[in-house]
């Protein structure tokens, strides 16, 4: 198999860039997953349908149909990932401020349609922003630029979450969601002044080549049992995590929070929370490597998950509120820093924006569709019977790590060494 020697940008130029884009990625889903929720709630909409809200991610899951087509075509400016990353990002934009200028309770299937828009465009900019990480980080910057870029990308709720809901408590909801969308303008300029990524070969010179290639190379490089367990544990590695997360907001509302006290109480111990788990990622992901990182934040993703029982036993205690959803920053951010770093070294980088929009695709079917069923689950179980319910299923992906990421193997890229 082909080694390829790649010497990529500065140490600090690749951090600072991993944390704008991971700011600009992560906020589109924040906005579809946080802040619609609050505002549905407030307009009156039940839990089920705002439970259901969630298919409008399906384009998180679907993302690897339409990947081939930005790995085999290129616009005619910035180059073939800038150039998507930049159309990506102003779509976003703008659907975000034109979804505000409607009223859920009575345009409830415009709102729809302009969170599908918001999805779509979302999980295309993420299909290229990671490819370009992939693709413009070495392998030595990978696990600790994908920390920093995982907890950007987390501390973006703070946004939607926070900034937002204390907003609406002040202005109207168009101005909330005009406000809003222009947060993606730090992503763009930073897609205008970062360099495109080099080329590990010619990109598919065919659609079929763009589609056959990437899942034929993936499936021969190890077996197709090795195949299969790499998805599973894909699927199943931030199952619980994910549904816990699900209705997060809409739980808090119902536990007796104001918004203003979600705003500055829950968010603000997340944005600390954040930026601590951001800085040890960066250095835990540096000494412990991706292995080891699986192992050691999985175990406290599930620990921080429990937080939500506690929360749900104890009521509206804002303390409680405030260590359960710090905890749950760092583990989750921490959890997800290793997880991302993982799926970009089994990615070949001759056909990065396929392979790792497979992965993640698969990554977010709990979130798309499982995370659908939340609320009906909610409405059977109880919050107390749910969380649990959410921690016992963080349990099947620990297990299979043994044989997808052993304690005293470290995981290296086979496609490239570091110059």
């Amino acid at each position: 198999m082909q080694s390829i020697v790649h010497v990529g940008p500065s140490r600090t130029k690749a951090l600072l860039v991993c944390i704008f884009l991971g700011f600009s990625s992560g906020l589109p889903l924040f906005i579809l997953y946080n802040l619609l929720s609050a505002w549905l709630k407030s307009e009156g909409v039940d839990l089920k349908a705002i439970g259901l809200f969630a298919l409008v991610g399906m384009p998180y899951t679907w993302k690897f149909l339409w990947a081939p087509a930005m790995d085999r075509f290129k616009l005619p400016f910035l180059g073939r990932r800038r150039g998507w990353m930049v159309v990506t990002q102003i779509a976003v934009m703008l659907a975000v401020i034109l979804m505000g200028q409607f009223n859920p309770s009575t345009e409830i299937w415009i709102v729809v349609f302009l969170a599908s828009i918001v999805a779509f465009f979302s999980a295309s900019q993420d299909i290229v922003v990671d490819a370009h990480r992939r693709e413009w980080l070495t392998e030595g910057q990978m696990g600790s630029g994908t920390a920093l870029f995982v907890n950007a990308y987390k501390l973006s709720t703070l946004v939607p979450g926070s900034l937002s809901l204390i907003l609406s408590d002040i202005i109207t909801w168009d101005w909330v969601f005009f406000i809003t969308g222009l947060f993606m303008l730090p992503g763009i300029l930073t897609t205008l002044l970062v360099s495109e990524p080099r080329e590990y070969g010619p990109p598919p010179l065919t659609m079929k080549e763009a589609v056959i290639e990437p899942f034929k190379e993936f499936i021969h490089r190890s077996g197709w049992k090795h195949a299969a367990l790499i998805l599973l544990f894909i699927f199943l590695y931030k199952l619980g995590d994910s549904m816990a997360s699900a209705l997060a907001t809409p739980f808090y509302i119902e536990l007796g929070f104001t918004r203003t006290e979600i705003g500055i109480v829950a968010k603000n111990a997340g944005l600390w929370a954040s930026i601590l788990g951001g800085i040890l990622g960066a250095y835990w992901m540096l000494k412990t490597g991706v292995n080891k990182g699986l192992w050691i934040f999985g175990v406290l993703q599930a620990v921080a998950t429990f937080g939500f029982v506690v929360l749900a036993q104890s009521g509206p205690d804002l303390w409680v509120l405030s260590w359960v959803i710090g905890f749950e920053a760092i583990t989750a951010g921490l959890g997800t820093a290793a997880f991302t770093a993982y799926l970009a070294l089994e990615t070949n980088p001759r056909f990065t924006a396929t392979q790792f929009a497979l992965f993640t695709s698969l990554s977010a079917v709990p979130r798309t569709f499982i995370n659908a069923l939340t609320g009906y689950i909610v409405e059977f179980t109880g919050w107390t019977n749910f969380f649990i319910i959410c921690v016992v299923l963080a349990l099947p992906g620990l297990m299979l790590l043994p044989k997808i990421a052993p304690w005293r193997e470290e995981k290296k890229s086979p496609f490239e060494k570091t110059a």
